[in-house]
């Protein structure tokens, strides 16, 4: 199968590229001028047909979309809460207006061409927003508390809307949160691992952290990068499938349990310039769908995904 892959060079779409090209699907890798994340070595790199890709460039969006066959996972976007309040109108621009462009172009070579991919479009659990402290499913309403999820919920509107209307066969995606080795100290925890790991380092008593209180599910990027192939295989076109592990953590506890498997019980000092203007309290999900359609299920602990996390930043 010929997947192409727009935000390749990110975070989850670096893991899924690797997980691709081991499962002998022939890879095209659509990215911006941003560098790539550190997990791609210069052997995946080889292994995979890059072209450039700017969603906010009509002409660039349509050459990326020629290169569309048998699927397509569509992770590009602004994916950080900071970013989309620091520009709320590129977050508007990018995931929607670029999600919207791309799902059009597809949608004309499918009608010019008779090309009918597989369009995985990749959203967020965000879009949820704040709720009673439950297994949140598809069923569930959509009250966004920022531009990033805000954006990326009206992607998931104008792509289904394309598959309404001309049959292009979009699945759409809500990841809840996931971590791994590669992420950006941005993300709670792979910031939790390095401050952990410097506080040590410098034999400090504390370390300085956002909002303790808020309960998160927590994946594997390569749990989450099995669900994306899983529902390019089987996802049917016009659902909506959480990716989650269904088991929620609250984030002061994470940092402990970092802190343990560091060696290290360093003291967490929460310090109110590190919090987020707006934090959803409970964000857990039911995958149950998802695991009913493909047979999808997490594959590593938490505690292996932690560990792998503080090896890596050994090394």
């Amino acid at each position: 199968m010929k997947v192409l892959v727009t935000g390749a060079n990110g975070f989850a779409g670096s893991w899924l590229l690797r997980a691709l090209v081991a499962s002998g699907h022939e890879v095209v890798g659509a990215a911006g001028l941003e560098s790539a994340a550190a997990i791609l070595t210069d052997e995946d790199r080889a292994r995979v047909r890059w072209v450039p890709l700017d969603l906010e460039d009509a002409a660039s969006v349509e050459r990326c979309a020629a290169e569309a066959r048998d699927a397509v996972v569509h992770l590009a976007g602004i994916a950080s809460v900071a970013d989309s309040l620091a520009d709320p109108q590129r977050a508007w621009r990018v995931n929607t207006l670029g999600t919207a462009r791309l799902l059009e172009e597809l949608a004309g070579r499918r009608r010019r061409e008779g090309t009918d991919p597989v369009v995985l479009v990749v959203s967020t659990a965000e879009v949820y927003g704040c709720g009673a402290p439950r297994l949140r499913t598809e069923d569930d309403r959509v009250a966004p508390l920022s531009p990033y999820a805000a954006s990326k919920a009206a992607g998931e509107v104008a792509a289904l809307e394309v598959w309404r209307r001309v049959g292009l066969r979009v699945v759409v995606a809500r990841p809840f949160p996931h971590t791994g080795p590669g992420q950006s100290t941005r993300f709670v925890v792979p910031a939790f691992v390095a401050r952990i790991r410097a506080a040590r380092d410098a034999g400090l008593p504390g370390v300085k952290t956002g909002n303790l209180d808020p309960v998160r599910d927590l994946l594997d990027v390569r749990d989450v990068a099995a669900a994306y192939l899983a529902l390019l295989e089987h996802g049917v076109a016009g659902e909506i499938y959480n990716v989650a592990a269904g088991q929620g953590y609250r984030l002061g506890a994470l940092f402990d349990r970092i802190a343990a498997l560091a060696g290290y019980p360093v003291r967490p000092e929460p310090d109110p310039g590190l919090a987020r203007a707006v934090d959803i309290p409970h964000l857990v999900g039911d995958a149950a769908k998802l695991r009913a359609a493909t047979g999808w299920a997490p594959r590593f602990t938490l505690d292996q995904t932690l560990q792998l996390m503080l090896d890596a930043e050994t090394d």
